[in-house]
């Protein structure tokens, strides 16, 4: 039997998992020759209804409208969804085949047959903003700076790379090294996947149920599988299924950093005087507008999307509801419109650099992204700032109130 293929009895019920690596010639035929010869009453699909509807319909970017999108606030969501796809696209194109081949196969063979299908994956952007919320501040940034490092990666892959990642060896070892770097991201990619999969898998009808998933969730869904068969484990996802909200500390936390900086600020004014204030002020601004506009300079904002970041960043950075990325980034949609083109040619333009800033829906998001970080990278600083020259005239206060009481 293949290392991909897993056939699990339980009782009169048996599951059929085949494991596949997402841009694999062989798994396209796996997947078709299997589903032909076991002839399952159902399939269960690595996949949720809207990566579904968006491989039914490659067309489906045209309707996509940016405002919206990050009025939503999901820029981030839209970028991330973006740069994996285009990784995959890039590491299919050596072997000419496009990501997610062997489950667009497997869905034909199952209309063919007249085999009922299901989708049993989490929604991507429910898994993506789990990946975001739980990780930490630090998490973040290796997340983002993983993301952007794999956006412009022009590794080449070869066919016998790619299905050695189907080999549980080399998947334990990705897995080990996801978690050591990334543990919430692991958490949430795989461990809670393995088990929403495996719940979805268990509710499709009928005695011989096929699955078709990548590899390295393999041992994973086996293992709740086992589980569930054995009365350990119930099949509710509800818990998994949803963004974590944020509790009353998070929302509260969001507050305290704008306050702190605030009062630091008026203890400046009150320990060290006119000047001091005005100098603690004026950094702020400087250094808020001077990294936000430069990030939307080196994204190459519209001169009208600049004077927003410059303006707007002092601002936002001290109101945690709105941020200046959301601000330069609605100024650049509406100042360059993105055409029809653009929304035809995203996913393409996505896989390298200059495809960033020839289509306007990138742009668009490359402005988001850069004078948020910029504008981030101007408060650390100066609330740095902040702190030192407090902390220095409020010393020199409690030594003169010190020394007034020796006398």
């Amino acid at each position: 039997m293949s290392q991909t293929k897993k056939v699990l009895k339980y009782g009169e019920r048996t599951i059929t998992l085949i494991g596949t690596a997402h841009i694999s010639n062989e798994s396209v035929q796996e997947v078709t020759s299997t589903i032909k010869e076991d002839k399952p009453d159902c399939i269960g699909i690595e996949l949720d209804s809207k990566r579904y509807e968006s491989m039914m319909n490659p067309d489906s970017w045209q309707n996509l409208d940016i405002v919206k999108v990050l009025k939503a606030k999901q820029g981030f969501l839209m970028l991330a969804n973006l740069v994996l796809g285009s990784f995959q696209r890039r590491m299919g194109e050596n072997v000419g085949v496009k990501p997610g081949d062997e489950m667009k196969a497997s869905i034909e063979v199952a209309k063919e047959m007249n085999i009922p299908f299901e989708m049993v994956d989490r929604p991507i952007h429910v898994t993506l903003r789990r990946a975001w919320a739980k990780n930490s501040l630090w998490g973040k940034c290796k997340l983002l700076a993983t993301m952007i490092s794999s956006a412009f990666d022009k590794e080449e892959i070869s066919q016998e790379e790619i299905e050695a990642l189907k080999n549980e060896n080399e998947m334990d070892s990705m897995r080990g090294e996801l978690s050591s770097y990334l543990p919430k991201v692991k958490e949430v990619l795989i461990d809670e996947r393995d088990r929403y999969l495996a719940c979805h898998i268990w509710e499709c009808k009928g005695n011989n149920v096929m699955a078709v998933l990548g590899a390295g969730h393999l041992p994973g869904v086996q293992r709740h599988l086992e589980q569930i068969a054995a009365g350990n484990e119930k099949t509710d996802t509800s818990d998994i299924s949803t963004v974590p909200e944020k509790g009353v500390g998070s929302k509260v936390a969001g507050w305290i950093i704008p306050i702190l900086l605030i009062l630091l600020v008026v203890m400046g004014f009150y320990f060290g005087g006119k000047n001091m204030g005005q100098k603690m002020i004026g950094s702020w601004i400087i250094w808020n507008s001077l990294l936000a506009g430069i990030g939307t300079i080196i994204a190459g904002g519209h001169p009208l999307t600049i004077l927003v970041a410059i303006v707007g960043a002092p601002i936002t950075s001290l109101c945690p509801v709105i941020g200046v990325g959301m601000c330069t980034g609605l100024v650049q949609a509406i100042v360059c419109k993105p055409k029809v083109k653009d929304m035809e040619t995203v996913q393409v333009d996505a896989e390298n650099l200059k495809g960033f800033y020839k289509n306007r829906i990138l742009r668009v998001l490359l402005v988001f992204i850069l004078s948020t970080i910029g504008s981030a990278a101007g408060t650390f600083i100066a609330g740095a700032s902040f702190v030192k020259d407090v902390s220095g005239v409020f010393g020199k206060f409690v030594d003169k109130i010190v020394s007034f009481f020796k006398r």
